[in-house]
């Protein structure tokens, strides 16, 4: 069985940016699209469940690991033509904001900063400074659950705020193509940006990013900081003190520290103002 050449035991704390959850049951690094094909193929054939991994920025693993299949996501080649950007979904979001914004073109400088995949931000249609990663895509090289390469147009996908279709598929996305535009101020403005981030996010901490979405018509990190909840703590879990919608792992946090922490900033906010927050942030379960 093709499954049992995969390595076992794979801590994904290792693969998280939250620095928490336990082993995998098997684990493979998927480092070409043949790769991919192959792992996809194998667990549609055996019934085996997977997930798929890029940089583990917007996942919290379940302190007992994952009872299936972790397929780590390289595919990171990148082929820059012009306004053209192709690039493989394993390929490193903000390292291509900053390399299109230094040649002078302007889609991606948002990019900077965001610790997730090209996959991963198409995945979860990522956003920042009002833009959103769907609005430079031209394509999608994806992978179904079966191992068939299918390539989809952005005009047969649907993408809202923090929502892609691929959301609701099985499979993997594979690679992507950008269209992008000539600016003589891009590379200022992802300066910009990331300056801003890192003096108002906590970029020498554990976590995965904003935690809660954004309500129509407010921000969840200012009702969290109205609140007063900034250094709330449940076990090694904390609200930042630099950023209220981010949850770190401050001292060896556990998943349920974290999910409880969640659950307890939902309850205080919607006790004082009638607003429920929704997680944004996924939570991977040890069994599907």
């Amino acid at each position: 069985m093709w499954l049992e050449q995969c390595s076992k035991g794979k801590l994904l704390s290792e693969l998280s940016t939250f620095g928490i959850g336990g082993p995998a049951k098997w684990f493979f690094e998927a480092k070409s699209l043949e790769d991919l094909q192959i792992a996809l193929n194998e667990t549609h054939k055996h019934a085996v469940p997977y997930i798929i991994v890029g940089k583990g920025s917007n996942t919290l693993f379940d302190d007992r690991g994952f009872d299936g299949l972790v397929i780590l996501n390289k595919i990171a080649y990148c082929e820059h033509n012009e306004e053209i950007v192709r690039v493989g979904a394993g390929y490193n979001f903000s390292l291509l904001g900053v390399q299109t914004a230094r040649k002078g073109w302007s889609g991606l400088e948002f990019a900077s900063g965001i610790p997730a995949t090209v996959g991963g931000a198409i995945f979860m249609n990522a956003g920042a400074n009002g833009k959103e990663t769907c609005e430079s895509l031209e394509d999608v090289t994806y992978v179904d659950e079966t191992g068939e390469l299918k390539i989809y147009s952005k005009s047969k996908l649907t993408f809202s705020y923090r929502f892609s279709s691929f959301q609701k598929m099985k499979g993997a996305i594979a690679g992507a193509t950008f269209r992008l535009q000539k600016s003589d101020t891009a590379r200022k403005t992802q300066l910009d940006i990331v300056d801003y981030r890192m003096r108002t996010q906590p970029y020498g901490d554990k976590s995965a990013g904003c935690v809660f979405r954004n309500p129509q018509g407010n921000s969840a990190g200012a009702l969290i900081d109205r609140c007063g909840l900034k250094g709330l703590k449940v076990g090694g879990a904390e609200v930042s003190s630099l950023h209220a919608n981010f949850l770190i792992n401050k001292e060896k946090a556990s998943a349920q520290d974290v999910l409880d922490l969640a659950h307890l900033v939902k309850k205080k906010v919607f006790e004082a103002t009638g607003i429920e927050l929704e997680m944004e942030i996924r939570y991977q379960k040890y069994a599907q």
